[in-house]
């Protein structure tokens, strides 16, 4: 599967930390040189807001997904290349996984802890099997990934979760990532002709 779109899961909020806007930025300008098509969460507000600025600012490909409830709190983004209103969070969801062929998470609260983990349960379900990047800016999913490693622990997760995802450390090292998987899919691909 080649890399052609990345949905990013990120922050209605910017948080307390400069880094994670700076790494908002920084992925969003890098998807773009990358000719990588943005999906993300049709904000125009938080990290969202950053990441898809960033990458319209690059002259990158952004679609934008945000459910009608959410117009005035989240303030939708009419800067996208697509802006496409959902009736529910469900429809919203389920439309940025079936454009996506890679996620990357950064920095986020509720929302953020939710479509990561629903897309690593469809990806345990095998629904799909697409890359799944954590980023961890400043150590923001330090906690994350450890309450998924006390899953494990308490044998409530099986062994095999820790390879639905990726921790990287850094934007330029999840761009890395997409990066192999796509030369990965490449390779496949010839070998299939």
């Amino acid at each position: 599967m080649t890399t052609a779109a990345a949905a990013v899961f990120c922050g209605s909020r910017h948080g307390s930390v400069p880094a994670f806007g700076e790494a908002a930025r920084e992925m969003g300008a890098g998807l773009a040189e990358r000719n990588i098509h943005l999906v993300y969460g049709g904000g125009a507000v938080g990290l969202m807001g950053v990441v898809a600025d960033a990458a319209l600012r690059k002259g990158g490909e952004v679609t934008g997904i945000i459910p009608t409830f959410l117009h005035d709190r989240e303030v939708m983004n009419d800067k996208v290349t697509d802006l496409i209103v959902t009736e529910s969070m469900h429809e919203r969801k389920r439309l940025m996984f079936a454009k996506a062929d890679a996620f990357l998470i950064l920095p986020g609260g509720l929302g953020t802890f939710d479509e990561l983990m629903e897309i690593m349960t469809w990806r345990q379900l095998s629904l799909h099997d697409k890359p799944i990047v954590i980023v961890n800016i400043a150590n923001w999913a330090v906690h994350v990934v450890a309450a998924l490693e006390a899953a494990i622990e308490q044998g409530l997760a099986d062994p095999s979760a820790r390879g639905l995802y990726q921790v990287v450390q850094s934007v330029p090292e999840a761009l890395a990532v997409l990066g192999r998987e796509k030369k990965r899919e490449e390779k496949a691909q010839t070998h299939r002709l």
